[in-house]
């Protein structure tokens, strides 16, 4: 049947047709090709002595004010915990505990009884609620007679604290995980482990962010710019694994902001010449919720905003000491800065003239000039970074392997003997072991809780036995054959295996410095070079320069009518010269004109300062050529069907998915979920996409399948496989290899059930008795598993792949280095198999995934993760450039309960939905 149309007699089902519910696969082999090399991890050992009868008691954890009302301060969770623990050790039988932090408790054993509930004094503790008579804003001032009305303000010092039974958790769940038996009860179990590192890091002084601990020490801090600053630390956990339970502990980077005076950070965040320059508008959004110290209490509040006046004219009403007639304090109204340098004899130097800093409420405020508060070390930076902060972040935290390994061995207070002296000299020469020396050890040995567990952990980095595979053999043009050194090849003295023609082609230039004359001509030369026919372009559009400082869719529009004027024909391709490198404004609305409304291939450029030269025209013409249609080169595979047969004998269609999501902050932007696929098979270096938005923070790909009526699916599946069908000469896939990015273990299960089952049924609609078998993957980036080579600065060499003792103890993963790590620690993909019915051995599924990471069609270097992946990542990124979201999570705040709509993403223009466009 063909598969364009679903034929009306043909009654579709009432019901979707749902295949039992899935969970992921078990492994059913090891692979063996390669060079067998050893490999060392940072996975550390975990020997488990746990009798059977053994529990982890849970308990559920309730504070409260001596009033009654429920603390609602983060932070002073642990510091009444710990006050419980010292006061009240014989009611709770000697009993360690391990608290994390929020409203659960953990004990080995039992408490002495199922309730308890104990009462608790700390002294000048702090928290998030504030003291509107602490200082001159209220009807106070903390001077020293103030200093009674500040012992107990606003909140109580006194905590009511309740601890309650909930559950019993049994110790050996741990071992039967190890065995593969994994449930609730193991997850919780390994949870409670965690809580117990997570408690060791608290008592230090550490910042908590999940798994991971930061100690605050400057010398792990380094500045990104803006007031930002990247802090080192380390993340741990406990995974279950073929070789036993082992600790996890790689080096973690968080961003805090900068701490010290505000203004010095306000200053720095607005890339600002001096206090008077600042935009305190936008200084007060920055700085609401932060935490200060004022000088000179050191006192600490929260920031709730800012005075509407200057220091110099705000006023409050001070209490006197005497009273009035009615018994009453008495009153004067007094500006803070006389207030601050008259009455309490404090110097100021330029705060008179700027806001004053309120840590009040909104009808009591309390006022600071601003040269008195320091912001709090170790408070979190939650925005999305810059481009320029993201690369300068990346600069400063690059990790050569030995220096990881140096920092990692520190974490446990030992470095093996095995690699002491030559790592130790290593260490000797970087930063990283000056930050080790400034540490706090962490001597997990000496844990108590771990002890009473039965856990120790081992000093040793695991060695496990890696394999490195064979690169692919790469075809070019004229049937050549193109080898790889190291993960990397080049086009010197080749052509490219599909070369385009670039006709009807024209140059916009927004501004940018640049000799378009001489670049037409290199770009013309380094095309022939390559195979490709480059025909002269029309004349070079350069922008009127006055609207060079119009808004960016406004120069796009002015551009594209002036070419619009003056060209015959409608260009087929258009180089576009930017005027900067990176994040430039006018990239989202002119690629969005240009492939959404008028259909034409464009790439983009910021011409390098120093001019072009012969490899970076080489690198613009490769992804050129993909996205009109051509291949720089591809595998030997998709010509000889004897390389993978199993996917060349056999009609195959690749699939990658991702989906991204707003920054951090933007809660109520959509989410973009892109699906992108091989088409013409047997190729697998040639792809398409479809790029759907969905709602915000929705993992889940919700529009694989969306039927609209009886004979209509609007479906991202239905879209691609058609394409597949009338690209691969009407053929049908009889095998679907899915690939999914950007998914936890926790939602393998509707990966599964969820959009497995969607993609069946978008089968099933175009033909009923159609049955492909399917592969399921998921690529995982996002983890802290890394790999050494012993005694050896290098990273893992290109083609690494392991499977064995650091993987899972029951199902399908393996990791893979396909990539040469050029800069830092390489990292590799972690992937696991979820399902596969087409019955791929070990090897010819790591032989795939490898090949997979060699047809990428931007550059001449095998990638970290395989190329659907990469293009999926692409596509919702790029797409995601032409919609204006920005301002959506300020302005779409559901009324009435009701979340406001998605709008759906522009679609590309007919004749280009078949292109590569986003390479």
């Amino acid at each position: 049947m063909n598969p364009s149309e679903r034929s009306g007699n043909e009654a579709p089902d009432s019901e979707p047709r749902l295949k039992k519910i899935l969970a992921p696969m078990a492994r059913h082999g090891l692979g063996s090709k390669g060079n067998k090399v050893p490999i060392l991890t940072n996975h550390f050992n975990v020997n488990v002595n746990i009798a059977a009868d053994r529990y982890f008691y849970h308990y559920s954890v309730a504070l409260f004010y001596e009033d009654g009302r429920p603390v609602d301060g983060k932070g002073v969770g642990r510091k009444v915990l710990d006050r419980v623990h010292e006061t009240y050790d014989t009611e709770l039988a000697g009993k360690e505990f391990a608290y994390d932090g929020e409203k659960s408790l953990f004990t080995v054993g039992s408490l002495p009884h199922n309730k308890l509930e104990f009462t608790v004094v700390l002294e000048n503790v702090t928290s998030n609620r504030n003291n509107g008579n602490a200082s001159p804003g209220g009807h106070g001032s903390p001077n020293e007679s103030d200093k009674k009305r500040l012992r107990r303000p606003y909140h109580s010092k006194t905590f009511k604290v309740e601890i309650s039974f909930a559950a019993k958790i049994p110790m050996n769940a741990i071992a039967n995980a190890l065995r593969g038996q994994e449930s609730e009860n193991s997850q919780e179990a390994l949870r409670v482990l965690d809580i117990i590192l997570r408690q060791h890091a608290a008592k230090q002084g550490c910042l908590l962010v999940r798994q991971s601990f930061f100690h605050n020490d400057v010398k792990a801090f380094v500045d990104v710019g803006g007031g930002v600053l990247g802090c080192r630390g380390f993340h741990s956990s406990f995974r279950t694994t073929q070789s036993g339970l082992s600790l996890n502990i790689d080096v973690s980077t968080t961003m805090i902001i900068q701490p010290g005076p505000v203004v010095d950070f306000l200053i720095a965040n607005q890339n600002a010449r001096d206090p008077f320059s600042l935009d305190w508008a936008k200084a007060k959004r920055t700085l609401k919720n932060l935490r200060v110290k004022t000088s000179p209490t050191n006192q600490e509040y929260k920031i709730t905003g800012l005075s509407e006046k200057t220091c110099r004219e705000q006023i409050f009403a001070l209490k006197q000491r005497t009273k009035d007639e009615n018994g009453k304090f008495e009153t004067t109204e007094v500006t803070v800065y006389d207030y601050f340098v008259n009455i309490r004899k404090i110097e100021l130097r330029y705060s008179a003239d700027l806001p004053c800093i309120n840590v009040g409420k909104p009808k009591r405020p309390t006022y600071f000039p601003v040269e008195l508060c320091s912001l709090v070390s170790l408070q979190r930076y939650t925005k999305a970074l810059s481009t320029f902060q993201r690369s300068s972040l990346v600069e400063k935290s690059r990790q050569k392997p030995q220096e990881r390994m140096s920092i990692l061995s520190s974490v446990l207070f030992f470095i093996p003997m095995t690699y002491h002296l030559e790592y130790l000299i290593m260490a000797l020469q970087t930063w990283t072991f000056r930050f080790w020396q400034a540490l706090k050890m962490n001597n997990y040995d000496a844990e108590p809780l771990l002890q009473s567990c039965g856990v120790s952990i081992n000093n040793s980095f695991t060695q496990v036995e890696g394999r490195v595979l064979q690169p692919p053999k790469i075809k070019v043009g004229n049937g050549e054959d193109l080898f790889t050194r190291n993960g990397r090849w080049n086009f010197n003295n080749k052509k490219f295996v599909e070369a385009v023609t670039i006709e009807r082609w024209a140059v916009v230039n927004f501004s940018a410095r640049c000799d378009t004359a001489h670049l037409v001509r290199e770009f013309q030369k380094v095309g022939r070079m390559k195979g490709i026919k480059v025909d002269d372009p029309f004349p070079v559009f350069n922008e009127n320069q006055q609207f060079r400082r119009a808004p960016p869719h406004v120069r796009v529009e002015k551009m594209l009518e002036d070419m619009q004027s003056k060209l015959p024909k409608e260009p087929k391709f258009i180089l576009c010269l930017l005027p900067e490198r990176k994040n430039c404004d006018l990239y989202g609305p002119w690629k969005r004109k240009n492939l959404s409304e008028f259909g034409v291939v464009t790439q983009c450029m910021s011409p390098p300062p120093r001019g072009v030269n012969d490899q970076y025209l080489t690198n613009l013409m490769i992804k050129i050529n993909a996205k009109l249609g051509g291949l720089s080169s591809m595998l030997a595979a998709e010509i000889s069907p004897t390389i993978i047969p199993m996917v060349s004998k056999v009609p195959t269609i690749i699939v990658g998915m991702d989906v991204s999501h707003g920054s951090p902050g933007q809660s109520d932007v959509p989410s973009i979920a892109a699906v992108v696929s091989s088409r013409q098979w047997p190729s697998i270096s040639r792809y398409r996409a479809c790029v759907r938005t969905q709602s915000p923070k929705l993992e889940m790909i919700d529009s694989l399948y969306k039927r609209v009526d009886e004979k209509n699916d609007q479906g991202i599946m239905r879209e691609l496989l058609l394409d597949f069908y009338f690209s691969s000469g009407k053929r049908k896939p009889d095998q679907i290899i899915i690939f999914r990015d950007g998914v936890s273990e926790s939602q393998f299960n509707q990966v599964l059930n969820i959009e497995l089952n969607q993609i069946i049924e978008a089968c099933k609609f175009l033909d009923d008795k159609w049955n492909p078998k399917f592969v399921v993957i998921v690529a995982q980036k996002n983890h802290h598993t890394k790999f050494f080579q012993p005694n050896s600065p290098d990273n893992v060499p290109p083609g690494t792949v392991i499977d064995n003792k650091v993987c899972h103890p029951r199902n399908y993963d393996f990791y893979m280095c396909a990539h040469a790590g050029m800069i830092g620690t390489t990292r590799p993909t972690h992937y696991h198999v979820l399902l596969d019915e087409v019955g791929f051995t070990a090897d010819d599924l790591q032989e795939l995934v490898h090949s997979l990471s060699y047809v990428y069609q931007r550059s001449t270097t095998a990638i970290s993760v395989v190329a659907p992946i990469c293009y999926a990542h692409l596509a919702a990124s790029q797409l995601g450039q032409w919609m204006k979201f920005e301002d959506m999570s300020e302005t779409s705040s559901s009324h009435n309960g009701v979340a406001p709509a998605v709008p759906p993403m522009p679609q590309l223009k007919d004749r280009l939905r078949n292109s590569m466009f986003f390479c």
